[in-house]
């Protein structure tokens, strides 16, 4: 946890801007992003549905160097779904120990946070780069999407494109 901290709680941190914050739904966790998403998309892998109770995640992806935590530091929990492990082994899901929000989930260099959590106003006005740009695992949907994006069997690029 110290690396975790050592990361996202710097407190030498002075020039850090927030340009977007988040929080869980109870507010206990709270974060900030000094950085537009380098991507974002929706992935339907079988892990996510099951982690998050829906047919589908959408991710908003930062580098982590663009991540800091304010508020609710000692409420996080970590979980590695392929390991089946309550820890922060790499990569991760990250939620809110006292409402269960899932809060993102960490990869070994990336943030994919959930736009959902983030403050866009009311009624929300999300910007370009939240907006998903692809499907990936669509082979696993549970659910058929006609949104003109890109569809891909795994990660995009690098698998099969399935629409």
């Amino acid at each position: 946890m110290d690396d975790f901290k050592a990361l996202f709680r710097r407190a030498d941190d002075t020039d850090f801007e927030i340009k977007y914050q988040a929080r869980c739904h109870c507010g206990a966790v709270r974060y900030g992003v000094s950085a537009d998403p380098v991507d974002a998309k929706i992935c339907h892998c079988v892990m996510c549905q099951k982690l998050h109770g829906a047919p589908m995640q959408w991710a908003a992806i930062f580098h982590k160097h663009h991540v800091r935590f304010s508020t609710g530091f000692d409420h996080l929990k970590f979980y590695n779904g392929a390991l089946n492990e309550a820890e922060r082994i790499l990569p991760c899901k990250v939620s809110c120990g006292l409402c269960g929000t899932p809060i993102a989930d960490e990869g070994r260099n990336m943030w994919l946070a959930f736009p959902s959590l983030f403050d866009f106003g009311t009624p929300p006005n999300i910007p370009q780069t939240f907006r998903p740009t692809c499907h990936i695992f669509y082979g696993s949907r549970v659910l058929d999407m006609e949104d003109g994006l890109p569809k891909w069997a795994g990660h995009s690029g690098t698998s099969a494109r399935l629409g």
